[in-house]
């Protein structure tokens, strides 16, 4: 799989990751030897970049990544993880560097590593960003050796422009997709120019682009496609990126005509990739056939211009007037 270096952590990563929210909870149940295959399955294919969290499964998908890479012995995989979601309440005052080494050491331990690879703001309150003394504590993680690295997930454009502002942001998370192109224009370059890594989380919006739903789809009671449509337990951009279901059906169904034969899911993985500025981007998968269908899409052919116009369009038809302004 193609490489790329990961902004300011110095790391080369493949270009298709893992998201590892699956693996933890809030899509259904994932058994473990499940979690473990797609893992494996994932890496063998040429993912080398993990993405978890400490509240993913209150630390299951951390121990779970933790236990595959003790058992597989691979050394060539880089694993970030995110902390600040397990403050009660999430406030900007509780972004301090006591809490900071508590959650830490918590990951550290479910990891089972000395030091964190990079650790990731998981999504903080905006008024965060502008606090000094919040990245003062994160420089003091790495003086300290908790982390080789930090980063920040964010949910807006102008979140991400103020993380990439930040002279040891290492890499910023944001949502990216054909139903979420903001940040192409507004956020890309800006983190280009600052040497800032781009990882691209919700790819497929929750599932949406990967052609598989319908209107007589419907989901589990645990699985946060169901609980969160309206934003109840957290930022409703996470779920189906923000784009109401059935406005979500109609613009995948335009999209998989401009895919053609290759499938929804993989051309759109494809046509992230391909936005200049994106280090890695990190669809989840439940079981390995999933977790190699999603690394197969690193080796497609770029789309056309004529495609990617054809994706705009849709974008600006469709799905703007929900989403750009919003996020």
């Amino acid at each position: 799989m193609q490489t790329r270096t990961l902004g300011r952590t110095g790391r080369e990563v493949g270009v298709v990751g893992l998201g590892c929210w699956q693996l933890g909870g809030d899509w259904g149940t994932v058994g473990d030897d499940d979690a473990l295959a797609t893992l494996g399955a994932a890496v063998d294919a040429g993912a080398t970049f993990l993405d978890t969290a400490d509240v993913y499964g209150d630390g299951r998908s951390e121990r779970l990544v933790g236990r595959f890479l003790r058992e597989s012995g691979r050394r060539d995989v880089v694993v970030a993880t995110k902390m600040g979601r397990r403050a009660d309440p999430h406030v900007p005052q509780a972004y301090t560097l006591d809490a900071f080494r508590a959650w830490n050491d918590r990951s550290r331990e479910n990891l089972g590593v000395e030091t964190l690879d990079l650790v990731q703001l998981h999504c903080p309150p905006t008024p965060v960003y502008g606090d000094d003394s919040v990245f003062d504590a994160l420089d003091t993680l790495v003086q300290e050796g908790r982390t080789a690295a930090y980063g920040v997930s964010v949910e807006t454009v102008a979140e991400g422009l103020a993380a990439v502002a930040r002279p040891h942001v290492a890499s910023v998370q944001i949502i990216l997709n054909p139903l979420r192109m903001k940040p192409v224009t507004e956020f890309l370059p800006a983190a280009a120019e600052a040497g800032v890594g781009v990882v691209v989380r919700v790819p497929l919006a929750s599932g949406l682009l990967s052609g598989r739903y319908d209107e007589r789809t419907t989901f589990p009671a645990d699985d946060h496609r169901n609980y969160n449509r309206a934003g109840a337990a957290f930022d409703i951009g996470e779920t189906f990126a923000g784009v109401p279901f059935e406005v979500g059906l109609q613009a995948a169904r335009r999209l998989s005509a401009v895919a053609g034969e290759v499938p929804l899911a993989a051309f759109t993985l494809r046509w992230i990739v391909d936005q200049p500025g994106v280090s890695v981007v990190i669809p989840g998968a439940r079981n390995g056939e999933q977790a190699r269908g999603n690394a197969a899409a690193a080796d497609l052919p770029a789309p056309t211009a004529q495609q990617r116009e054809e994706v705009a369009a849709v974008y600006r038809e469709l799905v703007a007037e929900h989403v750009h302004d919003r996020w």
